[in-house]
């Protein structure tokens, strides 16, 4: 078989072990509570499926559009960022439409870096964040986050200790999957310390509107000169639940949006129009969806905590995203994440995704998505507890 090169620097896929034992259960007809993969299920609000439908009943939005997404989705954007951050974006040379955030991630990392580049990257954090840098052909150095550690003592470390000096700086709150979350002061100090050492900064924010109890996450492009220094990616998938109609935004530094808009002009002709247009309609709507789709989240937030704590395993709730990050019980934390997860999916029914497959940093912990309802949420709690009560029984 062929060789390509490219293909070594990428790994086994992690989650890969657990769902092919997943399919291997399901295959035997036994019902296994997935909150593995952090694929929305709530639909579509129906106003925005509505335009859709209208739109691709004409003739004339089948076309090919344009790759840098069409004028009015482009103003939309900025004016939805002027409405809730203050933030004022030039729709014509600060902002490009993306086929959700992971693309536009991916191909602006393929525009700004060669191989010799050095990028800074969060350990654990979703995966794309750390490979859209090797596929470009760059190196990676991690920057561990979590409990009890200084980010910015060991970005100053690793910043030291790295030559060439890095890059990009690759961040993203509130974070998948930790979902630790940072303060507007937070986002200054990360500007101030790019501008020093001369580094760009990428933010994924794609978790912009799944804040709880209250809380509202505060935009990168808040801070004092954030555009002199990087973008931030922002994806309906989530707030709007569109998460197969693939509609993202990249906004700020004119230099990086322009990169990403030139080197996607040679790789696409843009979203389906009709797809523009009804996300068009959703960001210039009300935002009322948006409200009851975090209150879905909230509430499934709430009874797997709950029903963890029945069970005997007392997880902190999260303020944000539409995930729980569980520290392993200590009983079971000797397998490390891929065991456990496959204990709890052969002992307990339940799919999560191992803490290891957001990087070496994750290996005691799991990540349970919000994405089954509360009464499957609270079947996968009993279904722990049987296994936590079991203890070192069950322990391999």
């Amino acid at each position: 078989m062929q060789e390509f090169p490219r293909m070594h620097r990428l790994p086994p896929y992690v989650f890969a072990v657990v769902g092919e034992l997943k399919m291997q259960l399901r295959r035997q007809n036994i019902d296994i509570v997935d909150m593995g993969m952090g694929n929305p299920d709530i639909p579509t609000p129906q106003h925005i499926v509505d335009k859709m439908t209208e739109a691709a009943a004409k003739g004339i939005n089948h076309r090919y559009s344009v790759s840098r997404g069409i004028p009015n989705l482009r103003k939309a954007m900025c004016d939805w960022y002027q409405r809730n951050y203050g933030v004022y974006l030039d729709p014509d040379k600060e902002c490009v439409v993306t086929m959700g955030a992971k693309e536009g991630l991916s191909h602006l990392a393929l525009a700004m870096l060669s191989p010799g580049d050095v990028v800074f990257a969060p350990d654990p954090t979703y995966p794309i964040h750390t490979y859209a840098a090797i596929i470009a052909g760059a190196d990676v150095r991690r920057i561990p986050i979590g409990k009890g550690r200084d980010f910015f003592e060991d970005l100053l470390a690793a910043t030291k200790q790295t030559w060439p000096q890095p890059k990009v700086l690759m961040i993203s709150y509130p974070h998948n999957p930790t979902t630790e979350l940072a303060a507007p002061e937070f986002f200054q100090k990360v500007v101030d310390f790019a501008k020093e050492h001369k580094m760009y900064v990428i933010h994924d924010m794609a978790y912009a509107d799944l804040g709880f109890d209250g809380y509202k996450p505060p935009s990168f492009m808040e801070a004092n000169g954030a555009k002199d220094v990087g973008v931030e990616f922002y994806s309906m998938s989530k707030s709007y639940s569109m998460a197969g109609w693939r509609v993202g935004f990249c906004v700020g530094n004119r230099d990086l949006v322009y990169a990403l808009t030139r080197i996607k002009s040679y790789l696409d002709y843009g979203i389906f129009q009709p797809i523009q247009i009804a996300a068009t309609v959703a960001l210039n709507g009300p935002s009322d969806c948006v409200r009851n789709i975090v209150q879905v989240y909230q509430n499934r937030r709430d009874a797997l905590i709950e029903g963890l704590s029945r069970a005997g395993w007392d997880v902190p709730p999260p303020k944000a995203t539409m995930f729980v990050w569980a520290q392993i019980p200590e009983e079971f934390r000797h397998l490390g994440s891929v065991e456990f997860s496959k204990l709890l999916l052969t002992e307990s029914k339940v799919a999560v995704s191992p803490g290891l497959g957001f990087g070496h940093f994750g290996d005691d912990h799991v990540r349970f998505a919000l994405i089954e309802n509360e009464h499957r949420t609270n079947q996968a709690c009993r279904g722990i507890k049987k296994l936590l009560n079991a203890g070192g029984d069950v322990c391999v």
